[in-house]
């Protein structure tokens, strides 16, 4: 349908896209530094914005590597930590991306429960005490996709004490951090590490727009340099235009701008869907995130989202299936991004929801 209402991407909406300041960026890129970004650069990436991306996490240039978008980050991590047969242990429910990359890599893969409050830290206890000795645990700590949860501050202590006692690396996957509309923020594992058990990956797609597909990864040097030496093997620079146009929208203070406008939409916009969701669907289960641009929604058991998906389709309104974030399970859920849906819409896509959720049970 022409009028599809999609809650199926999780990305910004033009309305909430800095159009002005990015093409302001772009001119400022070119006229200070034509040289620097029409070469190919180098594999650590832009250096005035690895530079940036360190200072504002309090860690060495060394440390920052600046890659095309966070899954190009990802799957460096995984190509150097992850080979066929690895044990992995992941969120549950978690990325679909992610298990994706993790099944391509061949790793034996351990989905631990997801809680209100984060991974379940106590059953992963029982499973490291089972002899599972991972090579990393992927968490993503704030306004986890497609959960909306956040890690608490006990269990990231927590976590990182079983990554001290039992030896793997914590992969903390964080494009969400910078927006948070509710509640106050928490220090990431990577600033309460002390023994180089974080690598930490982050993304300028949630805060300035997907399309400058800028991402980056934090670590020890050690690990920082040997995914570099693969990034030149793999691409020899990523994009020093888009970086360099990243670097001049930040450090003009149009990124803080930008947070604050894309703050405000996502907040109106999840209060909305939960209100909507609690009118038209008063049945459903869920919990309102305190940020990101996921609400992650439970459906009774006669709701199978196999069939609601494609009648949701067929009335305009586009869904994700909850089964596409696990292993298995997730039949009766879905996943709802309300970052693309301006709030005027979203009380009629849950609308049109409904509709399809009457016909599959009907």
């Amino acid at each position: 349908m022409a009028d599809t209402i999609s809650f199926a991407r999780g990305a910004p909406s033009l309305d909430i896209v800095n159009v002005e300041g990015l093409k302001a960026a772009a001119a400022r890129a070119f006229d200070s530094d034509p040289g620097g970004i029409t070469a190919y650069g180098t594999s650590v990436g832009y250096v005035p914005l690895r530079k940036w991306i360190a200072e504002k996490h309090g860690v060495a240039p060394e440390q920052v590597l600046v890659t095309n978008g966070s899954l190009q980050a990802d799957a460096f991590l995984f190509d150097a930590l992850v080979g066929p047969g690895a044990d992995v242990v992941v969120e549950k429910p978690t990325y679909d991306r992610t298990l994706l990359g993790l099944r391509n890599r061949g790793a034996n893969i351990h989905a631990v429960t997801l809680a209100e409050d984060g991974i379940d830290t106590d059953e992963l206890a029982s499973l490291l005490a089972s002899g599972v000795r991972p090579a990393l645990a992927h968490v993503i700590p704030n306004f986890q996709n497609p959960a909306g949860v956040t890690l608490s501050a006990a269990k990231r202590e927590r976590l990182l004490a079983l990554a001290d006692e039992y030896g793997f690396t914590i992969f903390e996957d964080d494009p969400y951090l910078d927006i948070r509309f509710a509640g106050d923020p928490l220090p990431t594992m990577l600033e309460l590490d002390r023994n180089d058990r974080v690598v930490y990956a982050s993304s300028f797609s949630k805060t300035i727009c997907p399309g400058v597909r800028v991402g980056y990864l934090i670590g020890s040097t050690e690990i920082i340099s040997k995914i570099a030496k693969s990034a030149t093997n793999t691409y020899i620079s990523p994009s020093m235009v888009a970086q360099a146009i990243v670097y001049q929208f930040a450090v003009s203070g149009d990124i803080d701008a930008s947070i604050k406008t894309v703050r405000a939409a996502l907040s109106e916009r999840a209060t909305t869907l939960a209100e909507a969701l609690r009118a038209e669907l008063p049945e459903a289960r869920f919990s309102v995130p305190d940020g990101g641009y996921f609400l992650w929604v439970e459906l009774p058991e006669d709701v199978h989202v196999d069939r609601l998906a494609p009648a949701a389709a067929e009335r305009g309104v586009a869904v994700v299936k909850g089964s596409d974030f696990l292993l298995e399970g997730g039949e009766h859920a879905l996943r709802l991004a309300y970052s693309a849906v301006p709030a005027a819409q979203i009380g009629e896509g849950v609308k049109r929801l409904a509709e399809a959720v009457r016909a599959v049970r009907g």
